[in-house]
């Protein structure tokens, strides 16, 4: 749903230029990308002030988004980042009372 509203950037390349003109608000690692990677990426969410997550691996991130190959994932809009967030925090699922 997100993908196809363009919420999401996805691929590194798009994600550091999204981050360095800061349209994000949420950046998803998968547990399974390169390490060299990782570290570049946790020091630029740091430098941008931007929440970072290692989620998932890269088959099922990508799956999530309709995409194939995707070790990182950004989230362009406030309120679903929020949301994304709160669920891996262990709170409740979205729709849930």
């Amino acid at each position: 749903m997100a993908t196809k509203a363009g919420k999401i950037v996805c691929g590194a390349d798009a994600v550091i230029e999204a981050m360095v003109k800061r349209k994000i608000y949420l950046v998803i690692i998968a547990e399974d990308m390169s390490a060299n990677n990782k570290e570049k990426f946790i020091n630029m969410a740091k430098k941008y002030n931007i929440p970072i997550y290692e989620y998932g691996h890269i088959e099922e991130n990508s799956r999530a988004i309709g995409k194939k190959n995707k070790a990182i994932i950004a989230v362009k809009d406030e309120n679903f980042s929020k949301a994304i967030c709160q669920i891996i925090n262990g709170g409740d699922t979205i729709g849930q009372n």
